[in-house]
């Protein structure tokens, strides 16, 4: 997801995680995840097993991990998150009927062990997983399924719900079994199940307020909060409850909010961490001399970019982005700030992601800037853009910095508001910028949660997120993006992608900067770490050795 707030093109295919069948060619072909996929099924897929980590030695139960975290878990609530730190610290908690399988491109059966699809696609039939309970102690039935996924279906103003956008109801089918009745044929359901989003908890929120229930969630996570001091550090520990048997290993684990780079690197070596959040490029060689500590580059569904508040009359004119956009050398950017661990974006999607294709972004050249600008109504620039920055943030300053230098060429003002985390995200949603570098990793394996959110600009279609808080709206690429969203997985559903992409890069609502790994440092202590593309961490696999 967007942070503030998701490398190579994949194929379907079928196979088995950790003994686990995947959802893969024929499962997915209805829910449209795979490029390869091109049939609707109308029969069932099941498996009763769920993936299990596998490491060369025996895993030892116990201890507390430490994780220095770039900025803090800001809100669990499914239907207002939207920051990684949130999503990825709420996914240990809770979980969803289907899980994103370690390869990215797959999802996997996880609260539910399989499904039935009706002949006319409109009906689907999710099996349970027995013996599931709450970290409450509370026994998980359909009753609670139909409840969470209607619930997060249901309300119409909240940043989440457009990925819900064709179920029309759920439906408890016995104890152990729940219906998902859609509104028409929907290509990403699959998908959208294993988004955080999607998440199951207690029927109506066990009769807590949502207020207070998001303080300390109750799901069938492997973990639940233990202590979550906002802004600091959130504590949690073992769901005794958890259905997976022997795990988690750790008894608790600790995400604590460590903004500066250099601080985080020195309490890895110092061992006050074990883990620690984007490592900087340029300090990867010397990490990875240094004794006990492993430094790991995850395959990431990451891409960088810059936004542009359009509600800023400036910005609203394509010739002033498309300026904009040929003003700034993302290659010289890309290479500074990520070293030789980047890749310049040559589309707006990311390699990793299904339907991509490289369609060409505006190239950097300060005539092609001028040109553009002679065109506009400021054909001389000289008006001010305020670009917001995430304080302690290893590459959103150093961004800034080098627009502001770039946009000046073009007497465009650069003025820079260097702001806490939380505030950034507070001033973003209220609109009150001009730019702000930041990025994407998807939560799903499917590109309709990447192109609804940051591309499709009608908020009744597009669950009021207005392009990623830019106001950008093409009439052409919201009809895309929900066209795409009822096409079958095939050549159909790839052609409409690859469209969406060259009119994004067209009409540049955004600066799309580069394509990079995530990148971890841990110590040599820590065993079954792994990130996954989405960026998610499943720590119930992961164990200290002494």
């Amino acid at each position: 997801m967007n942070v503030h707030n998701m490398s190579s093109s994949w194929l379907r295919r079928c196979g088995t995680v950790g003994g686990t069948a995947v959802v893969g060619c024929l499962g997915m072909a209805l829910a449209g995840s795979g490029a390869a996929a091109a049939k609707a099924p109308t029969g069932s897929h099941s498996t009763s097993r769920a993936p299990q980590a596998r490491s060369a030695a025996s895993p030892r139960r116990g201890g507390n991990l430490t994780i220095d975290t770039v900025t803090p878990p800001l809100d669990f609530d499914i239907d207002t998150t939207n920051d990684n730190e949130s999503i990825w610290a709420l996914e240990n908690m809770a979980e969803g009927l289907y899980r994103n399988a370690a390869d990215g491109k797959s999802v996997v059966p996880w609260l539910a062990t399989g499904y039935k699809v009706s002949s006319n696609k409109l009906v689907w039939t999710f099996t349970l997983r027995k013996g599931v309970k709450f970290s409450n102690g509370q026994t998980m039935t359909s009753k609670d399924v139909a409840w969470s996924l209607n619930w997060a279906a249901g309300p119409k103003d909240v940043s989440n719900n457009y990925v819900d956008a064709a179920i029309k109801k759920v439906v408890p089918d016995g104890r152990y079994k729940v219906k998902i009745v859609t509104k028409e044929p929907w290509s990403p359901l699959l998908a959208d199940l294993a988004m955080y989003a999607n998440d199951i908890f207690p029927a109506n929120l066990a009769g807590e307020t949502r207020a207070k229930f998001f303080q300390a969630p109750i799901g069938t996570g492997p973990f639940k909060v233990q202590r979550w001091v906002k802004g600091q550090y959130l504590k949690l520990s073992r769901n005794p409850y958890y259905w997976q048997r022997g795990k988690p290993y750790l008894d608790s684990l600790t995400m604590q909010s460590v903004s500066d780079s250099n601080t985080r690197i020195n309490q890895l070596k110092g061992g006050q961490a074990q883990i620690i959040e984007d490592v900087p490029f340029n300090l990867i060689p010397s990490l990875k001399q240094t004794s006990g500590i492993n430094v790991g580059l995850f395959k990431s569904s990451r891409i960088d970019y810059i936004t542009m508040n359009e509600l800023e009359k400036p910005l609203s004119n394509l010739h002033v982005r498309l300026a904009i956009a040929h003003a700034i050398d993302s290659a010289a950017i890309v290479k500074a700030v990520f070293g030789g661990y980047g890749q310049t974006a040559n589309s707006p999607f990311m390699p990793i992601m299904t339907y991509y294709k490289a369609v060409g972004l505006p190239a950097y050249s300060l005539s092609a800037a001028k040109s553009e600008l002679a065109k506009s109504p400021y054909p001389h620039g000289g008006f001010t853009i305020k670009f917001l920055a995430a304080s302690g943030d290893p590459i959103q300053t150093p961004v800034a910095q080098i627009v502001q230098s770039e946009l000046a060429k073009l007497n465009i003002h650069v003025q820079i508001q260097t702001l806490d985390p939380s505030a950034v995200q507070a001033q973003e949603q209220s609109f009150h910028f001009g730019m702000r570098e930041t990025y994407w990793t998807n939560d799903i394996i499917d590109p309709d949660e990447y192109t609804s959110f940051s591309l499709c600009g009608s908020g009744k279609d597009c669950g009021g997120i207005y392009a990623n808080f830019t106001h950008f709206n093409n009439a052409e690429i919201n009809r895309l993006t929900l066209q795409g969203e009822r096409t079958l997985a095939g050549p159909a559903r790839a052609a409409i992608y690859q469209k969406i992409q060259k009119l994004a890069a067209q009409q540049v609502p955004m600066v799309w900067l580069g394509y990079s790994p995530f990148a971890y440092g841990y110590s040599k202590a820590v065993n079954g770490f792994s990130v996954t593309t989405q960026g998610n961490v499943h720590y119930e696999d992961v164990w200290l050795s002494k």
